[in-house]
């Protein structure tokens, strides 16, 4: 796991930790608050799978370029 991933990781669990603990003690109903808490759950769901769409396409880019570059000094 590189630097940059763990501290993305971080700071999406920051996040999501303050946005939980600020809805818990924000004064409102507990539908409202079951509600926003749903709604940040999925919004945090689809961040994180963007992120981890971005790993795989930059994983498979990798490969590519490892693939390419064993290829070419197998040739030499």
């Amino acid at each position: 796991m590189t630097t940059n991933t763990k501290i993305i990781g971080a700071l999406l669990l920051g996040a999501a930790a303050g946005a939980v603990l600020g809805l818990l003690f924000a004064p409102s109903k507990g539908s409202d608050l079951r509600q926003k808490i749903k709604d940040s759950t999925s919004d945090l769901a689809d961040e994180l799978s963007d992120k981890i769409k971005e790993g795989k396409e930059a994983l498979s880019g990798l490969k590519e370029r490892v693939m390419s570059e064993a290829g070419d000094h197998k040739m030499s």
